[in-house]
């Protein structure tokens, strides 16, 4: 039976997702539309439910920036600094042992790296890094570097993205976080993060990091200067890579994949993305500071939205680091089933 919308044209969405069928472009950007919030939610509940049931997902794991020196300095970040900086800092790998046994007694099972663009570093400091990690916590999982360090780690090595990926990998990176990208505008990109990849260079980087069997994780920053279309496309370039790299598929959709499909529970996972990410951007000590906060309203229809638009995800993610403990926990029941990990630092 049907639920009762407050905006009748849910109920096209609603027939859609009964029948696993995926949503178009203009579906999303009527999804966005809607101030029928609860409706929203209850449709991306459904989905949520039907993969996962009642369980929620987090991890144990640590952080390690490894520097903050960063020369692409994008006009959302709040974290880079130049070397002359008094706050500038680049770990040594003394540094990140001493991080690493500061926690050893806890069952920390993934260690999260990224970091700025330091020229100072060379290529042999990335492996390291990783060899370093995997010898003090030989169980964990090593997540590391986004597609814009992939590329810079390429330019700097001179080996080509797939050569360093095959050398990351053999030091030990088991996964990639999703960042970079942000919104996938060009746009979007020259008046906020200029020196930055552009799309389809992160979209050719993460297809080779998945054809290399490394899963990894998708991102996207919301709540700048961003349209809602320019959301809409970045989900549906998403969707449209992990049809190609893996993940599950709809009844309607059989995508190519390069990995076997495994059974993990109620969902095939198979490399390509793991999980997606909204990450709501908090102005505060940036150079876009006179932006206001996204609203809880925002927040959780860019949960439900990105649950509804991304079937071919495992998992959604509400990030409690940026729209707080009490609205992830609401996010669980619009589509979320994770909420990351301990992030102790």
């Amino acid at each position: 039976m049907k639920w009762n919308f407050a905006d009748k044209r849910l109920e096209n969405i609603y027939d859609k997702i009964q029948t696993e069928t995926s949503l178009s472009r203009q579906d999303g950007l009527l999804l966005f539309d809607t101030l029928d919030l609860n409706g929203v939610g209850m449709l991306a509940d459904t989905v949520r439910r039907r993969l996962h049931g009642r369980k929620a997902f987090y991890i144990y794991n640590q952080h390690l920036n490894y520097t903050n020196i960063c020369k692409n300095r994008c006009l959302f970040c709040a974290y880079a600094v130049d070397k002359a900086d008094s706050e500038s800092y680049s770990w040594n790998m003394e540094e990140i042992e001493r991080r690493l046994m500061l926690r050893i007694s806890e069952p920390v099972n993934e260690i999260h790296i990224v970091g700025g663009l330091n020229p100072d570093l060379d290529f042999s400091y990335f492996i390291n890094l990783l060899k370093t990690v995997k010898r003090i916590r030989p169980n964990a999982k090593i997540k590391a570097f986004t597609c814009v360090e992939i590329d810079y780690l390429s330019n700097i090595s001179g080996l080509s993205i797939d050569e360093t990926v095959a050398a990351l990998k053999d030091a030990g990176l088991d996964m990639m976080p999703g960042g970079g990208a942000e919104v996938m505008s060009e746009r979007v990109r020259k008046k906020l993060f200029p020196k930055k990849i552009g799309k389809e260079r992160w979209l050719e980087i993460m297809e080779a990091v998945h054809r290399a069997g490394i899963p990894s994780n998708a991102t996207m920053l919301y709540g700048h200067i961003e349209t809602i279309q320019e959301r809409v496309d970045h989900l549906v370039s998403l969707r449209e890579l992990q049809d190609k790299t893996g993940g599950y598929s709809c009844s309607d959709r059989k995508p190519h994949s390069y990995h076997a499909k495994q059974e993990t529970g109620s969902v095939k996972s198979a490399g390509g993305f793991s999980a997606f990410i909204p990450l709501a951007f908090h102005s505060k000590n940036t150079r876009l500071s006179e932006l206001p906060s996204t609203t809880a309203v925002d927040d959780l229809k860019m949960v439900a939205i990105s649950r509804l638009m991304l079937d071919n995800f495992a998992h959604i993610k509400a990030y409690w680091v940026m729209i707080g403990e009490k609205l992830a926990q609401v996010a669980l029941n619009y589509g979320a089933d994770d909420l990351d990990g301990t992030i102790i630092e």
